[in-house]
Protein backbone atom coordinates (compact mmCIF):
# COMPACT_ATOMS: atom_id res chain seq x y z
CA UNK A 1 0.00 0.00 0.00
CA UNK A 2 2.82 2.38 0.89
CA UNK A 3 4.55 1.69 -2.44
CA UNK A 4 1.35 2.06 -4.43
CA UNK A 5 0.41 5.39 -2.82
CA UNK A 6 3.87 6.55 -1.72
CA UNK A 7 3.31 10.26 -2.36
CA UNK A 8 -0.31 10.36 -1.23
CA UNK A 9 -1.16 11.91 2.16
CA UNK A 10 -1.72 9.20 4.77
CA UNK A 11 -2.02 11.39 7.88
CA UNK A 12 -3.02 15.02 8.31
CA UNK A 13 -2.60 16.63 11.72
CA UNK A 14 -3.26 20.29 12.48
CA UNK A 15 -1.66 21.43 9.22
CA UNK A 16 1.09 18.80 9.08
CA UNK A 17 1.06 16.07 6.42
CA UNK A 18 2.70 12.65 6.31
CA UNK A 19 2.76 10.78 3.03
CA UNK A 20 2.55 6.99 2.99
CA UNK A 21 6.26 6.71 2.21
CA UNK A 22 7.17 9.09 5.04
CA UNK A 23 4.83 7.21 7.38
CA UNK A 24 6.57 3.91 6.68
CA UNK A 25 10.04 5.47 6.99
CA UNK A 26 9.18 6.91 10.41
CA UNK A 27 7.65 3.63 11.57
CA UNK A 28 10.92 1.90 10.68
CA UNK A 29 12.86 4.66 12.44
CA UNK A 30 10.81 4.10 15.60
CA UNK A 31 11.30 0.35 15.34
CA UNK A 32 15.06 0.86 15.06
CA UNK A 33 15.04 3.14 18.11
CA UNK A 34 13.09 0.64 20.20
CA UNK A 35 15.52 -2.07 19.12
CA UNK A 36 18.46 0.11 20.16
CA UNK A 37 16.87 0.60 23.58
CA UNK A 38 16.55 -3.16 24.02
CA UNK A 39 12.83 -3.61 23.41
CA UNK A 40 12.37 -7.10 21.98
CA UNK A 41 9.66 -9.41 20.63
CA UNK A 42 7.37 -10.65 23.38
CA UNK A 43 7.68 -7.47 25.47
CA UNK A 44 4.70 -5.22 26.18
CA UNK A 45 4.62 -1.42 26.03
CA UNK A 46 1.75 0.57 27.51
CA UNK A 47 0.65 3.49 25.33
CA UNK A 48 -1.54 6.23 26.82
CA UNK A 49 -2.01 8.88 24.13
CA UNK A 50 -4.61 10.90 22.26
CA UNK A 51 -4.93 10.96 18.46
CA UNK A 52 -1.53 12.31 17.46
CA UNK A 53 0.87 11.03 14.76
CA UNK A 54 3.38 9.73 17.33
CA UNK A 55 0.74 7.34 18.67
CA UNK A 56 0.38 5.63 15.30
CA UNK A 57 4.10 5.55 14.53
CA UNK A 58 4.81 3.92 17.88
CA UNK A 59 1.90 1.50 17.59
CA UNK A 60 2.88 0.22 14.14
CA UNK A 61 6.62 0.16 14.99
CA UNK A 62 6.04 -2.03 18.03
CA UNK A 63 3.72 -4.27 16.04
CA UNK A 64 6.44 -4.66 13.42
CA UNK A 65 8.83 -5.82 16.14
CA UNK A 66 6.39 -8.36 17.57
CA UNK A 67 5.93 -6.27 20.72
CA UNK A 68 2.52 -6.21 22.36
CA UNK A 69 0.92 -2.76 22.78
CA UNK A 70 -1.51 -2.03 25.62
CA UNK A 71 -3.65 0.96 24.61
CA UNK A 72 -5.17 3.02 27.43
CA UNK A 73 -7.12 6.23 27.83
CA UNK A 74 -4.76 9.08 28.86
CA UNK A 75 -7.31 10.28 31.41
CA UNK A 76 -7.16 7.10 33.47
CA UNK A 77 -6.03 7.73 37.03
CA UNK A 78 -2.57 6.78 38.30
CA UNK A 79 -4.15 3.93 40.26
CA UNK A 80 -5.80 2.50 37.15
CA UNK A 81 -2.66 2.93 35.04
CA UNK A 82 -0.57 1.16 37.69
CA UNK A 83 -2.96 -1.79 37.55
CA UNK A 84 -2.81 -1.89 33.74
CA UNK A 85 0.99 -1.84 33.83
CA UNK A 86 0.96 -4.73 36.29
CA UNK A 87 -1.68 -6.70 34.35
CA UNK A 88 0.18 -6.39 31.04
CA UNK A 89 3.69 -6.59 32.52
CA UNK A 90 4.62 -3.52 30.48
CA UNK A 91 8.36 -2.74 30.36
CA UNK A 92 7.92 0.78 28.93
CA UNK A 93 5.17 3.39 28.90
CA UNK A 94 4.44 6.08 26.33
CA UNK A 95 2.44 9.26 26.87
CA UNK A 96 2.31 12.99 26.09
CA UNK A 97 3.94 15.56 28.36
CA UNK A 98 0.66 16.84 29.81
CA UNK A 99 0.03 13.42 31.39
CA UNK A 100 3.48 12.91 32.92
CA UNK A 101 2.14 13.42 36.45
CA UNK A 102 -0.07 10.35 36.11
CA UNK A 103 3.04 8.18 35.65
CA UNK A 104 5.72 9.79 37.80
CA UNK A 105 4.79 7.97 41.02
CA UNK A 106 3.90 4.56 39.59
CA UNK A 107 6.94 3.68 37.46
CA UNK A 108 9.81 1.60 38.81
CA UNK A 109 13.32 3.10 38.65
CA UNK A 110 14.19 0.72 35.79
CA UNK A 111 11.11 1.50 33.69
CA UNK A 112 11.25 4.09 30.93
CA UNK A 113 8.61 6.65 29.99
CA UNK A 114 8.72 7.88 26.40
CA UNK A 115 7.29 11.41 26.45
CA UNK A 116 5.97 13.07 23.32
CA UNK A 117 4.41 16.48 22.77
CA UNK A 118 1.34 17.54 20.83
CA UNK A 119 3.63 20.02 19.06
CA UNK A 120 6.07 17.36 17.78
CA UNK A 121 4.44 17.32 14.35
CA UNK A 122 3.11 20.86 14.13
CA UNK A 123 4.43 23.01 11.28
CA UNK A 124 6.83 25.87 12.23
CA UNK A 125 4.69 28.82 13.30
CA UNK A 126 2.06 26.61 14.94
CA UNK A 127 4.72 24.74 16.89
CA UNK A 128 6.26 27.96 18.25
CA UNK A 129 2.87 29.37 19.23
CA UNK A 130 1.78 26.09 20.83
CA UNK A 131 4.97 25.74 22.87
CA UNK A 132 4.75 29.33 24.09
CA UNK A 133 1.15 28.91 25.21
CA UNK A 134 1.16 25.31 26.44
CA UNK A 135 4.81 24.51 27.02
CA UNK A 136 5.06 26.30 30.33
CA UNK A 137 2.11 24.31 31.66
CA UNK A 138 3.75 20.97 30.86
CA UNK A 139 7.27 21.37 32.22
CA UNK A 140 8.66 18.06 33.47
CA UNK A 141 11.26 17.92 36.26
CA UNK A 142 14.50 16.07 35.66
CA UNK A 143 13.69 12.38 35.67
CA UNK A 144 16.14 9.69 34.56
CA UNK A 145 13.26 7.46 33.50
CA UNK A 146 12.00 9.97 30.91
CA UNK A 147 13.05 9.79 27.26
CA UNK A 148 11.92 12.61 25.00
CA UNK A 149 10.72 12.07 21.45
CA UNK A 150 13.69 13.78 19.74
CA UNK A 151 16.22 11.86 21.82
CA UNK A 152 14.32 8.66 21.16
CA UNK A 153 14.52 9.13 17.38
CA UNK A 154 18.24 9.96 17.56
CA UNK A 155 18.81 6.53 19.09
CA UNK A 156 17.85 5.05 15.71
CA UNK A 157 20.82 6.68 13.98
CA UNK A 158 23.23 4.06 12.75
CA UNK A 159 20.86 1.23 13.64
CA UNK A 160 19.80 -0.89 10.71
CA UNK A 161 16.27 -2.08 11.22
CA UNK A 162 15.25 -5.30 9.55
CA UNK A 163 12.75 -7.98 10.42
CA UNK A 164 14.40 -10.17 13.03
CA UNK A 165 11.79 -12.88 12.73
CA UNK A 166 8.58 -13.67 10.94
CA UNK A 167 5.71 -12.26 13.00
CA UNK A 168 2.82 -14.63 13.62
CA UNK A 169 -0.32 -12.63 12.71
CA UNK A 170 -2.41 -14.75 15.08
CA UNK A 171 -0.38 -14.09 18.22
CA UNK A 172 -1.36 -11.40 20.72
CA UNK A 173 -0.51 -7.94 19.39
CA UNK A 174 -2.82 -5.42 21.05
CA UNK A 175 -4.50 -5.12 24.43
CA UNK A 176 -7.59 -2.92 24.47
CA UNK A 177 -9.50 -2.32 27.66
CA UNK A 178 -13.27 -2.62 27.71
CA UNK A 179 -15.10 0.54 28.69
CA UNK A 180 -16.17 -0.75 32.10
CA UNK A 181 -18.36 1.51 34.24
CA UNK A 182 -18.64 -0.53 37.43
CA UNK A 183 -15.35 -2.44 37.77
CA UNK A 184 -11.84 -2.08 36.41
CA UNK A 185 -12.04 -2.69 32.63
CA UNK A 186 -10.98 -6.10 31.35
CA UNK A 187 -7.89 -6.40 29.17
CA UNK A 188 -8.87 -7.83 25.77
CA UNK A 189 -6.08 -9.46 23.78
CA UNK A 190 -6.36 -9.04 20.01
CA UNK A 191 -4.13 -10.18 17.16
CA UNK A 192 -2.87 -8.48 14.01
CA UNK A 193 -5.08 -10.94 12.16
CA UNK A 194 -8.13 -9.58 14.03
CA UNK A 195 -7.40 -6.03 12.82
CA UNK A 196 -6.53 -7.04 9.26
CA UNK A 197 -9.65 -9.20 9.02
CA UNK A 198 -11.70 -6.18 10.09
CA UNK A 199 -10.08 -4.06 7.38
CA UNK A 200 -10.70 -6.74 4.75
CA UNK A 201 -14.34 -7.15 5.80
CA UNK A 202 -15.35 -3.51 5.96
CA UNK A 203 -13.63 -2.41 2.74
CA UNK A 204 -16.02 -4.18 0.31
CA UNK A 205 -18.96 -3.68 2.69
CA UNK A 206 -18.48 0.09 2.65
CA UNK A 207 -16.76 0.34 -0.74
CA UNK A 208 -13.65 1.97 0.76
CA UNK A 209 -11.10 3.17 -1.81
CA UNK A 210 -7.95 5.26 -1.83
CA UNK A 211 -10.12 8.30 -2.54
CA UNK A 212 -11.76 8.08 0.87
CA UNK A 213 -10.88 10.14 3.91
CA UNK A 214 -12.02 10.24 7.51
CA UNK A 215 -11.81 12.68 10.40
CA UNK A 216 -10.56 10.40 13.17
CA UNK A 217 -12.09 11.86 16.30
CA UNK A 218 -12.74 8.46 17.88
CA UNK A 219 -9.69 7.65 20.01
CA UNK A 220 -6.78 5.49 18.98
CA UNK A 221 -7.13 3.49 22.22
CA UNK A 222 -10.68 2.45 21.24
CA UNK A 223 -11.44 -0.39 18.82
CA UNK A 224 -13.80 1.74 16.71
CA UNK A 225 -11.23 4.52 16.37
CA UNK A 226 -8.15 2.36 15.86
CA UNK A 227 -9.71 -0.47 13.88
CA UNK A 228 -11.99 1.38 11.47
CA UNK A 229 -11.19 5.10 11.44
CA UNK A 230 -7.43 4.56 11.27
CA UNK A 231 -6.26 1.04 10.36
CA UNK A 232 -8.98 0.18 7.82
CA UNK A 233 -8.71 3.55 6.09
CA UNK A 234 -4.91 3.41 5.85
CA UNK A 235 -4.98 -0.21 4.63
CA UNK A 236 -7.12 0.93 1.71
CA UNK A 237 -4.95 3.92 0.81
CA UNK A 238 -7.22 6.56 2.31
CA UNK A 239 -6.35 9.70 4.27
CA UNK A 240 -6.82 10.07 8.03
CA UNK A 241 -7.36 13.53 9.53
CA UNK A 242 -6.34 13.16 13.17
CA UNK A 243 -8.17 15.17 15.83
CA UNK A 244 -6.72 14.81 19.37
CA UNK A 245 -9.80 15.99 21.24
CA UNK A 246 -13.50 16.34 20.50
CA UNK A 247 -14.86 19.86 20.44
CA UNK A 248 -18.16 20.34 18.65
CA UNK A 249 -17.08 23.60 17.02
CA UNK A 250 -13.64 22.36 15.96
CA UNK A 251 -15.09 19.12 14.62
CA UNK A 252 -17.79 20.86 12.57
CA UNK A 253 -15.21 23.34 11.23
CA UNK A 254 -13.00 20.39 10.30
CA UNK A 255 -15.87 18.71 8.46
CA UNK A 256 -16.42 21.84 6.39
CA UNK A 257 -12.73 22.38 5.70
CA UNK A 258 -11.66 18.84 4.81
CA UNK A 259 -14.94 17.52 3.38
CA UNK A 260 -14.26 13.87 4.32
CA UNK A 261 -16.10 11.03 2.63
CA UNK A 262 -16.57 9.09 5.84
CA UNK A 263 -17.25 9.95 9.49
CA UNK A 264 -17.88 7.78 12.51
CA UNK A 265 -18.92 8.60 16.03
CA UNK A 266 -20.99 7.78 19.08
CA UNK A 267 -24.56 9.02 19.76
CA UNK A 268 -23.43 11.73 22.18
CA UNK A 269 -21.23 13.21 19.45
CA UNK A 270 -24.06 13.36 16.92
CA UNK A 271 -26.36 14.88 19.56
CA UNK A 272 -23.79 17.60 20.26
CA UNK A 273 -23.52 18.38 16.55
CA UNK A 274 -27.29 18.76 16.22
CA UNK A 275 -27.36 21.17 19.14
CA UNK A 276 -24.69 23.40 17.57
CA UNK A 277 -26.28 25.99 15.28
CA UNK A 278 -23.18 26.14 13.10
CA UNK A 279 -23.85 22.57 11.93
CA UNK A 280 -26.73 23.87 9.81
CA UNK A 281 -24.32 25.91 7.68
CA UNK A 282 -22.40 24.60 4.70
CA UNK A 283 -22.79 21.48 2.60
CA UNK A 284 -21.63 17.92 3.17
CA UNK A 285 -22.31 16.42 -0.24
CA UNK A 286 -19.00 14.49 -0.38
CA UNK A 287 -20.02 12.20 2.48
CA UNK A 288 -20.45 8.57 1.43
CA UNK A 289 -20.93 6.91 4.81
CA UNK A 290 -21.69 7.86 8.41
CA UNK A 291 -21.47 5.19 11.09
CA UNK A 292 -22.63 5.30 14.69
CA UNK A 293 -21.49 2.83 17.33
CA UNK A 294 -20.33 2.56 20.91
CA UNK A 295 -23.84 2.97 22.31
CA UNK A 296 -27.46 2.59 21.22
CA UNK A 297 -28.71 4.92 18.50
CA UNK A 298 -32.34 5.91 19.00
CA UNK A 299 -34.58 6.06 15.89
CA UNK A 300 -35.43 9.66 16.81
CA UNK A 301 -31.79 10.79 16.87
CA UNK A 302 -31.18 9.02 13.57
CA UNK A 303 -34.22 10.70 11.99
CA UNK A 304 -33.20 14.17 13.15
CA UNK A 305 -29.59 13.72 12.03
CA UNK A 306 -30.61 12.36 8.63
CA UNK A 307 -33.00 15.27 8.13
CA UNK A 308 -30.23 17.76 8.88
CA UNK A 309 -27.85 16.02 6.47
CA UNK A 310 -30.37 15.92 3.64
CA UNK A 311 -30.94 19.66 4.05
CA UNK A 312 -27.22 20.19 3.53
CA UNK A 313 -26.79 18.19 0.36
CA UNK A 314 -25.86 14.80 1.76
CA UNK A 315 -27.43 11.71 0.22
CA UNK A 316 -26.30 9.32 2.95
CA UNK A 317 -27.90 8.40 6.24
CA UNK A 318 -26.61 7.72 9.72
CA UNK A 319 -26.09 3.96 9.99
CA UNK A 320 -25.89 2.06 13.25
CA UNK A 321 -23.36 -0.68 13.74
CA UNK A 322 -22.97 -3.24 16.49
CA UNK A 323 -19.93 -4.83 18.00
CA UNK A 324 -17.76 -5.15 21.07
CA UNK A 325 -14.13 -4.58 21.92
CA UNK A 326 -14.01 -8.39 22.02
CA UNK A 327 -14.52 -8.27 18.22
CA UNK A 328 -12.22 -5.21 17.87
CA UNK A 329 -15.26 -3.07 17.07
CA UNK A 330 -18.34 -3.29 14.86
CA UNK A 331 -18.97 -6.65 13.20
CA UNK A 332 -22.66 -6.13 12.37
CA UNK A 333 -23.57 -3.31 10.01
CA UNK A 334 -26.40 -2.13 7.78
CA UNK A 335 -25.49 -2.42 4.08
CA UNK A 336 -25.69 0.88 2.16
CA UNK A 337 -29.28 1.61 1.12
CA UNK A 338 -30.74 -1.38 2.99
CA UNK A 339 -31.69 0.21 6.31
CA UNK A 340 -34.42 -1.62 8.23
CA UNK A 341 -36.08 0.26 11.08
CA UNK A 342 -35.04 -1.01 14.49
CA UNK A 343 -32.33 -3.32 13.10
CA UNK A 344 -28.62 -2.97 13.80
CA UNK A 345 -27.70 -4.64 10.52
CA UNK A 346 -26.38 -7.96 9.29
CA UNK A 347 -23.07 -9.69 10.07
CA UNK A 348 -20.15 -8.35 8.06
CA UNK A 349 -18.39 -10.66 5.56
CA UNK A 350 -16.83 -13.72 7.23
CA UNK A 351 -18.73 -13.10 10.49
CA UNK A 352 -21.46 -15.38 11.88
CA UNK A 353 -24.24 -14.54 14.32
CA UNK A 354 -26.93 -16.52 16.10
CA UNK A 355 -29.40 -16.07 18.95
CA UNK A 356 -29.20 -18.52 21.84
CA UNK A 357 -31.07 -19.26 25.03
CA UNK A 358 -29.47 -17.23 27.83
CA UNK A 359 -29.15 -20.26 30.11
CA UNK A 360 -28.75 -23.32 27.88
CA UNK A 361 -26.91 -21.61 24.97
CA UNK A 362 -29.10 -23.60 22.55
CA UNK A 363 -29.81 -21.77 19.28
CA UNK A 364 -33.26 -20.15 19.07
CA UNK A 365 -35.59 -19.78 16.07
CA UNK A 366 -35.96 -16.51 14.13
CA UNK A 367 -37.87 -13.85 16.04
CA UNK A 368 -37.21 -15.24 19.52
CA UNK A 369 -35.36 -13.04 22.00
CA UNK A 370 -32.14 -14.39 23.47
CA UNK A 371 -28.41 -13.79 23.78
CA UNK A 372 -26.43 -12.66 20.74
CA UNK A 373 -23.48 -14.94 19.89
CA UNK A 374 -20.82 -14.08 17.31
CA UNK A 375 -18.07 -15.95 15.50
CA UNK A 376 -15.47 -15.00 12.93
CA UNK A 377 -11.94 -13.72 12.34
CA UNK A 378 -12.26 -10.58 14.49
CA UNK A 379 -13.12 -12.47 17.72
CA UNK A 380 -10.51 -11.81 20.43
CA UNK A 381 -7.93 -14.29 21.63
CA UNK A 382 -8.68 -13.97 25.35
CA UNK A 383 -9.11 -11.79 28.39
CA UNK A 384 -5.57 -11.37 29.69
CA UNK A 385 -4.85 -13.18 32.96
CA UNK A 386 -8.48 -14.23 33.21
CA UNK A 387 -8.95 -17.80 31.91
CA UNK A 388 -12.22 -18.30 33.80
CA UNK A 389 -13.90 -15.29 32.17
CA UNK A 390 -12.44 -16.28 28.80
CA UNK A 391 -13.87 -19.80 29.12
CA UNK A 392 -17.31 -18.42 29.97
CA UNK A 393 -17.29 -15.98 27.07
CA UNK A 394 -15.74 -18.05 24.27
CA UNK A 395 -16.84 -21.62 23.61
CA UNK A 396 -15.94 -23.88 20.71
CA UNK A 397 -18.78 -25.93 19.20
CA UNK A 398 -18.66 -29.44 17.76
CA UNK A 399 -17.75 -28.01 14.34
CA UNK A 400 -14.72 -26.23 15.74
CA UNK A 401 -16.26 -22.74 15.55
CA UNK A 402 -15.26 -20.36 18.36
CA UNK A 403 -18.41 -18.54 19.52
CA UNK A 404 -18.29 -15.35 21.52
CA UNK A 405 -21.27 -15.13 23.88
CA UNK A 406 -21.81 -11.40 24.16
CA UNK A 407 -24.21 -11.09 27.08
CA UNK A 408 -26.32 -8.83 24.86
CA UNK A 409 -30.00 -9.47 24.27
CA UNK A 410 -31.64 -9.37 20.85
CA UNK A 411 -33.25 -11.36 18.09
CA UNK A 412 -32.80 -12.11 14.38
CA UNK A 413 -35.41 -11.91 11.63
CA UNK A 414 -35.71 -14.36 8.74
CA UNK A 415 -33.57 -12.13 6.49
CA UNK A 416 -30.66 -12.26 8.91
CA UNK A 417 -31.07 -8.75 10.33
CA UNK A 418 -30.18 -8.46 14.00
CA UNK A 419 -32.19 -6.41 16.50
CA UNK A 420 -30.57 -5.27 19.73
CA UNK A 421 -32.77 -5.03 22.82
CA UNK A 422 -30.48 -4.60 25.80
CA UNK A 423 -27.22 -5.47 27.48
CA UNK A 424 -27.90 -8.55 29.59
CA UNK A 425 -26.60 -6.71 32.65
CA UNK A 426 -29.00 -3.84 31.90
CA UNK A 427 -32.03 -6.09 31.65
CA UNK A 428 -34.17 -5.43 34.72
CA UNK A 429 -36.53 -7.68 36.64
CA UNK A 430 -39.52 -5.73 37.96
CA UNK A 431 -41.92 -7.89 39.96
CA UNK A 432 -40.51 -10.88 38.08
CA UNK A 433 -41.11 -9.32 34.64
CA UNK A 434 -38.21 -8.64 32.23
CA UNK A 435 -37.86 -4.94 31.43
CA UNK A 436 -35.55 -3.71 28.67
CA UNK A 437 -34.26 -0.18 29.44
CA UNK A 438 -33.41 0.49 25.81
CA UNK A 439 -37.04 -0.08 24.82
CA UNK A 440 -38.22 2.42 27.45
CA UNK A 441 -35.58 4.93 26.31
CA UNK A 442 -36.79 4.67 22.73
CA UNK A 443 -40.39 5.31 23.79
CA UNK A 444 -39.37 8.36 25.82
CA UNK A 445 -37.19 9.73 23.02
CA UNK A 446 -40.06 9.38 20.57
CA UNK A 447 -41.86 12.18 22.46
CA UNK A 448 -41.33 15.66 21.06
CA UNK A 449 -40.38 17.08 24.47
CA UNK A 450 -37.47 14.66 24.96
CA UNK A 451 -33.97 15.08 23.58
CA UNK A 452 -32.28 12.15 25.35
CA UNK A 453 -33.24 9.58 27.96
CA UNK A 454 -31.51 6.98 30.08
CA UNK A 455 -33.41 4.33 32.02
CA UNK A 456 -31.98 2.40 34.97
CA UNK A 457 -33.15 0.12 37.72
CA UNK A 458 -33.02 1.59 41.22
CA UNK A 459 -33.72 -0.01 44.62
CA UNK A 460 -37.36 -0.09 45.67
CA UNK A 461 -38.58 -1.39 49.04
CA UNK A 462 -41.74 -2.84 47.50
CA UNK A 463 -40.80 -4.02 44.00
CA UNK A 464 -37.11 -4.58 44.86
CA UNK A 465 -36.26 -2.82 41.60
CA UNK A 466 -38.13 0.05 39.97
CA UNK A 467 -37.70 1.80 36.65
CA UNK A 468 -36.32 5.32 36.84
CA UNK A 469 -35.81 7.57 33.81
CA UNK A 470 -33.30 10.38 33.54
CA UNK A 471 -34.44 12.78 30.85
CA UNK A 472 -32.76 15.63 28.98
CA UNK A 473 -35.47 17.87 27.53
CA UNK A 474 -35.42 19.74 24.24
CA UNK A 475 -36.48 22.81 26.23
CA UNK A 476 -35.05 22.81 29.79
CA UNK A 477 -37.63 25.39 30.91
CA UNK A 478 -40.29 22.66 30.69
CA UNK A 479 -38.76 20.59 33.48
CA UNK A 480 -41.96 20.48 35.54
CA UNK A 481 -44.15 17.89 37.26
CA UNK A 482 -46.68 18.41 34.48
CA UNK A 483 -44.09 17.32 31.92
CA UNK A 484 -43.35 14.24 34.04
CA UNK A 485 -47.05 13.36 33.97
CA UNK A 486 -47.17 13.82 30.20
CA UNK A 487 -44.18 11.51 29.71
CA UNK A 488 -45.49 8.85 32.08
CA UNK A 489 -48.82 8.81 30.22
CA UNK A 490 -46.89 8.52 26.96
CA UNK A 491 -45.06 5.48 28.34
CA UNK A 492 -48.29 3.94 29.64
CA UNK A 493 -49.66 4.15 26.12
CA UNK A 494 -46.76 2.27 24.55
CA UNK A 495 -45.35 -0.04 27.25
CA UNK A 496 -46.38 -2.90 29.49
CA UNK A 497 -47.07 -1.50 32.96
CA UNK A 498 -43.90 -2.93 34.55
CA UNK A 499 -41.79 -1.02 32.01
CA UNK A 500 -43.39 2.35 32.75
CA UNK A 501 -40.98 4.55 34.76
CA UNK A 502 -41.98 4.92 38.38
CA UNK A 503 -39.89 8.07 38.55
CA UNK A 504 -38.52 10.69 36.16
CA UNK A 505 -35.63 13.02 36.92
CA UNK A 506 -34.64 15.84 34.60
CA UNK A 507 -30.97 16.46 33.83
CA UNK A 508 -29.13 19.07 31.77
CA UNK A 509 -26.96 16.26 30.42
CA UNK A 510 -26.25 12.59 31.07
CA UNK A 511 -22.96 11.40 32.58
CA UNK A 512 -20.65 9.59 30.18
CA UNK A 513 -17.66 7.28 30.45
CA UNK A 514 -14.21 8.22 29.15
CA UNK A 515 -15.15 6.77 25.75
CA UNK A 516 -18.43 8.66 25.46
CA UNK A 517 -20.94 6.00 26.50
CA UNK A 518 -23.70 6.82 28.95
CA UNK A 519 -22.43 5.85 32.40
CA UNK A 520 -25.41 3.89 33.69
CA UNK A 521 -23.72 2.93 36.94
CA UNK A 522 -23.49 6.58 38.01
CA UNK A 523 -27.26 6.88 37.64
CA UNK A 524 -28.08 3.57 39.31
CA UNK A 525 -26.81 4.88 42.66
CA UNK A 526 -29.98 6.89 43.28
CA UNK A 527 -33.18 5.68 44.91
CA UNK A 528 -36.86 6.36 44.35
CA UNK A 529 -37.71 9.41 46.46
CA UNK A 530 -40.97 9.99 48.30
CA UNK A 531 -41.80 12.76 45.84
CA UNK A 532 -41.21 10.41 42.91
CA UNK A 533 -43.40 7.76 44.50
CA UNK A 534 -46.30 10.17 45.07
CA UNK A 535 -46.15 11.19 41.42
CA UNK A 536 -46.09 7.58 40.21
CA UNK A 537 -48.96 6.53 42.47
CA UNK A 538 -51.01 9.51 41.35
CA UNK A 539 -50.51 8.51 37.73
CA UNK A 540 -51.48 4.90 38.43
CA UNK A 541 -54.63 6.09 40.21
CA UNK A 542 -55.68 8.02 37.11
CA UNK A 543 -55.61 4.87 34.94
Amino acid sequence: MAQKYSDKTALFFMGAKLSFSRLIDMIDQCAAAFTAYGIKPGDCVLQSMPNVPNALLIFYALNKLGVRVAMTHPLYSSTELAEFIRETNSVWCVTVDMFYNRFKDILRPDQKLLVTRISDFLPGAKKVAFNIIKGRQNRIPEDSRVIYWKDFLKKAEGVEFAYQRRINPEEGAVVLFSGGTTNLPKGILLSSYNFNALSSSIAPFSNFTSNDSVIAILPVFHGFGLGICIHSILCNGGTVYLEPKFSTKIYIDSLRKHQPTFIAGVPTMFEAMLRDKSFSKGRFDRLRAIYCGGDSLSPELKARFDERLYAQGSKVELVEGYGLTETVTGCVLTPPGLYRKGAIGVPMPNMLAKIVDINTKEELPYGEVGEIALAGPTVMLEYINNPEETAKTIRTDEQGIRWLYTGDIGYMDEDGYLYFKSREKRMLKVSGVSVYPMQVEQVLESHELVFRACVVGVPDDYQMTSVKAYVVLEDPSKATDETKRILIKHCQKHLIKWSVPRAIEFRDKLPTTLVGKVEYSALEKSRITAEDLILAEAEQAEQ
